[in-house]
This record gives structure tokens, C-alpha cells and sequence, in this order.
């Protein structure tokens, strides 16, 4: 049995040192917690837990290659808003602007600009043809080039007789053809003055495709009314032709000379415009996959239709809408091919472009010619990500310039050296 001990109830004198000694206090101030840090559920039915599934969801997607990045956006269908480049509706620039945060700025950018001479319109035969001088391209050039868009409107004259095309294919079936022509043509020809051009590719009759989220709505039935939604949108384009090329266009102008451009608020449904939701696959696609070297984007050559015809709108007195419509296309057509473009090399939503991407796109009816440049300077268009966005897309755009008046006994009447100048420009475009 152990032995009974008193302790003494003065302390002594000499007490030993406390140099290594440790208050449990202080150390238990100082020690980290015991336990992770409380989190939202990613089960629960809560807000806090959908913000913690949206987390959760856009760190995955970072973290994800490319192609990941592409699957994961795209996987989950909802019904979306089909926009067409091509569209019947009034004032359609106005929403196109609103639905992708563009600006339309009139004219091209300064690389581009013509006198008012080059783009009157005049008859530019025989030493007129000497005195267009194009950067890069001697007289002989451009008179040989000239002569390519001579024969080829000559050769687009000649199948017109042969025979009456179908109901609404006439552009199709005589001018389409004519378009590619002169694309390639003209491609062939530039391939010694843009080195660019050597290694692109030239494709017909691609398809383009681009989705993205813009805005939010109210649930208004079913047994999620009253959520949010975001609005989500799709673009299935057709062009004539389009130009890949392996290395990026620089761009027109600076990121930050966009913050000041202004772009029109639509504060109404996109089904007022109007618009219609269907459900399908979500798609992104240039016009090629992702490993192809030629990823970025040149120059598109779109061709009016029969039903928007300039003739056919005039007869239903709608000639105020052929600019509108004009813009409304090459805005659709360039914003979902330069946006493709972007997501291609890794950007979305979440992830906005750190440089500018570029693209071109030229509109004809076989005899009117309109000139467009974009450039995608953000793809944060959600209401998230576009909260303290001060960046905005622009577009350049000409009025129609009528490449040639008509066709009389085997000639060409009326050939403007300015258009033909503007496709040269638009070609000779390089870093």
C-alpha cells in the first residue's frame, strides 16, 4: 500500500526554472483546427448548395483540356434560342448587338479605308485600272486580278441564259458557284504577296456553329417556376466559303478602346424579336476539328438568298431593311465563327480571352458587295461573369458597293476598281 505524503504549504526557495516549459493555454490558442471548414452540402436543395455545385462544376471545367472544356459545356441540352444569320425579322442588328454584346462601329477599320473615289462607283476601264494601287501589289497584279473578276462575271452571264433556275435557287445555283470562284481565284492569285495563304485552307460550303449564355429569365410554369435561368443561345451558320489560316490576324484595334463603344440594350424577351426555343445538341464547331492546324479564321464569303434578295424586298416595299439585314448576317456569321475560334483555344465564359481574336467576312448578292470586320475582345456574357465587364465586341461594316452595273455585248460595264481593291485588302491581310 502506497504511503501517505503531505506536501508542504510554502513553497521553497529555490524554484526550478520554467525555460521549458509550455502553458497549455498558449497552446491551445495557437493549434489549427481539428476539423475542415464547414462547407455547403452539393446534395442538399438550397441555395447555398447550387452556388457550391456551380463552383465546383467551373473548377472542373479550368482544370479540363480543351476538348474537355468543349464536351463539358456542351453536354447538357436545354431549350436555347435559335438564331438565324440570315433572318426575316425587322431591325434584327439591333437585337444581334444586344444578345452578343456588340458594337457596330460604320466604315472599316484605318488599315481599310478608301476615298470616296475608289468606292464611287465609276466605269474604271483602261488607265483607270493603272492608278488603283493596292500595298504589296504592282499595277500588272492587280490588272491581271482584274481581269480574273471580269471573266468571272462574264462566265456567271453566260449560264444565266442557258436556262430558268428553280423556285428561290437562283442565287444558289448561278451565283453560288460564281462566289467560290472568285474566292479561290483570288486566293490562288495573292499566294506569292501572302505567304499566309500558302497554308490555309479553303472551305465550301461549311458549317459553323457557336453557343452561349446571355442574360437570365423567370421560370414562369412547371415545377421550377420562379427560378432562375439563364438564357441560352445557338448559331447554326452556312457560309459560301471561308478561309482558315494557321497563324491569328492581328487585331484593329486595342482591348481597352472598347470600354467607351456603346451597344444597345434590349430590355424585352427574345421571343418578341421574334425568336423560338428548341432543344438539340449544344454545338461549337469552325468548320473543322480541334487539332487541325488551321484553327484560325480569315475571311468568309456569305451569299444573300433569293427570299432577301434587294429586288424581291423592294417589291414588298422593305427596301429600309436590306442594310439591317446585311449587318444583322455579318454580325451572327462573324461573332459565332470568331467565337469558336476563341473556345477553340481554350476560353470561355469563365475564362476571358486575354488577346483579341479577328475575322472578316464579305456579303454579296452576285452584284452588291458589303465588307465586315469583327473583333471578339470578351466571351463573358453570362450575367455573372458580365458584371464588372467593361469589355465590348465590335464590328466594322460597310454600306453596299455595287461591284459592276451590267453586262452588255460580251463586256463588263461599270467595273469598280474600289471593290475590287477592298477583296485584295481583305486578302492581304497578315500579322
Amino acid at each position: 500500500m502506497a504511503a501517505c505524503t503531505r506536501l508542504p504549504l510554502l513553497f521553497p526557495k529555490s524554484l526550478p526554472a520554467f525555460r521549458n516549459k509550455k502553458l497549455v493555454h498558449t497552446e491551445a490558442a495557437v493549434s489549427e483546427a481539428a476539423y475542415p471548414a464547414n462547407v455547403a452540402s452539393l446534395t442538399a436543395k438550397s441555395k447555398s448548395a447550387r452556388r457550391r455545385q456551380v463552383e465546383e462544376q467551373v473548377k472542373k471545367i479550368t482544370a479540363s483540356t480543351v476538348q474537355e472544356k468543349l464536351s463539358l459545356l456542351t453536354r447538357i441540352q436545354h431549350k436555347k434560342f435559335v438564331i438565324h444569320p440570315q433572318t426575316f425579322a425587322r431591325n434584327a442588328d439591333k437585337w444581334y448587338q444586344h444578345f452578343t454584346k456588340t458594337a457596330f462601329v460604320p466604315g472599316l477599320p484605318d488599315r481599310f479605308t478608301l476615298t470616296p473615289e475608289e468606292t464611287g462607283g465609276e466605269d474604271s476601264s483602261g488607265s483607270a485600272a493603272g492608278q488603283t494601287s493596292v500595298p504589296g501589289i504592282g499595277d500588272d497584279v492587280f490588272a491581271d486580278i482584274r481581269t480574273l473578276v471580269t471573266r468571272v462575271i462574264l462566265q456567271e452571264h453566260w449560264h444565266l441564259k442557258k436556262r430558268r433556275p428553280f423556285l428561290y435557287r437562283e442565287q444558289e445555283q448561278l451565283v453560288g458557284p460564281v462566289l467560290r470562284s472568285l474566292a479561290s481565284g483570288l486566293t490562288y492569285s495573292l499566294v506569292k504577296y501572302n505567304p499566309l495563304l500558302l497554308l490555309c485552307s479553303l472551305d465550301i460550303d461549311p458549317k459553323v456553329h457557336f453557343y452561349w449564355r446571355r442574360g437570365e429569365r423567370i421560370i414562369p410554369k412547371g415545377h421550377r417556376k420562379g427560378r432562375l435561368e439563364p438564357t441560352r443561345f445557338q448559331i447554326d451558320d452556312q457560309p459560301n466559303s471561308q478561309i482558315r489560316i494557321t497563324q491569328q490576324l492581328p487585331q484593329f484595334v486595342p482591348l481597352e478602346a472598347s470600354y467607351t463603344a456603346e451597344v444597345p440594350e434590349i430590355t424585352l424577351a427574345p421571343n418578341v424579336m421574334p425568336l423560338f426555343r428548341r432543344q438539340y445538341d449544344n454545338n461549337i464547331f469552325t468548320g473543322s476539328k480541334l487539332p487541325d492546324p488551321a484553327c484560325y479564321g480569315h475571311t468568309q464569303f456569305h451569299l444573300v438568298p433569293d427570299r432577301y434578295h434587294r429586288d424581291r424586298m423592294a417589291r414588298q416595299k422593305q427596301s429600309d431593311q436590306v442594310e439591317v439585314f446585311l449587318r444583322a448576317n455579318g454580325l451572327a456569321s462573324l461573332f459565332a465563327w470568331t467565337g469558336a475560334q476563341a473556345m477553340y483555344q481554350g476560353f470561355w465564359n469563365n475564362e476571358d480571352v486575354t488577346r483579341p481574336f479577328v475575322s472578316q467576312a464579305v456579303i454579296t448578292d452576285g452584284q452588291f458587295f458589303s465588307f465586315f470586320c469583327y473583333q471578339l475582345n470578351t466571351l463573358a456574357l453570362s450575367v455573372e461573369a458580365d458584371a464588372n465587364n467593361p469589355r465590348k465586341n465590335l464590328l466594322w461594316g460597310t454600306e453596299s458597293l455595287r461591284l459592276y452595273e451590267s453586262v452588255q455585248d460580251g463586256e463588263v460595264v461599270g467595273l469598280n476598281d474600289g471593290v475590287i481593291k477592298l477583296l485584295i485588302q481583305f486578302l492581304m491581310n497578315q500579322p
